[in-house]
């Protein structure tokens, strides 16, 4: 007696790679898309900077920030630094989202003015929280940002808060700026 292979039982497997490529692909989707909209968000409060619009950069932080701090507070301080330094471009690197964080490899262009005129690069990580739907930018607001950390520590572990490094532009090379007279 010969025995007949049982074809539907193959057939099924391509139906289920499919199936997983499918939900694969919607999850890499909603992935990018996330990526990108946490990326818009960092653009939109750069130009804010630069544009002087110190009014929406404010809106734009988490509401615990804005409530430690108010408006006209935040603005003032701003508009009182805005002499030292000139925002050319920024560079934005990899972006990496886990829930409602977002960490955001960027590189900031600028010319300062005081201690010394000099061509300078800022390099930083933007941490974003997302709140009732929006991405918003929590990089120097150490605290909210450690909470959003201890509550998932997994992000925390790949993504721990790497300190800004200052460069200025010397003999055509970026050189770390660690303070006055000490450059390495």
């Amino acid at each position: 007696m010969q025995m007949k292979p049982n074809f539907s039982r193959w057939y099924g497997v391509p139906f289920a790679a499919i199936a997983v490529l499918m939900i694969a692909s919607v999850s890499m989707v909603a992935q990018s898309s996330e990526e990108s909209a946490v990326r818009a968000v960092v653009q939109q409060v750069f130009s804010q900077l630069q544009s002087h619009d110190y009014s929406s950069v404010y809106d734009s932080l988490p509401s615990s920030t804005r409530t430690r701090m108010s408006k006209p507070r935040f603005i003032s301080a701003l508009q009182r630094a805005q002499d030292r330094y000139v925002l050319d471009r920024i560079g934005i690197g990899k972006v990496r989202v886990a829930g409602d964080l977002a960490v955001v490899d960027t590189e900031l262009f600028g010319r300062i003015s005081q201690p010394f005129p000099a061509e300078g690069k800022i390099v930083v990580q933007q941490y974003l929280v997302r709140e009732d739907g929006k991405w918003h930018v929590a990089t120097g607001d150490n605290g909210t940002i450690q909470r959003f950390l201890k509550s998932n520590p997994s992000f925390a572990r790949k993504f721990p808060i790497r300190q800004p490094r200052i460069y200025v532009k010397q003999n055509d090379k970026w050189v770390e700026f660690k303070g006055v007279g000490s450059m390495r």
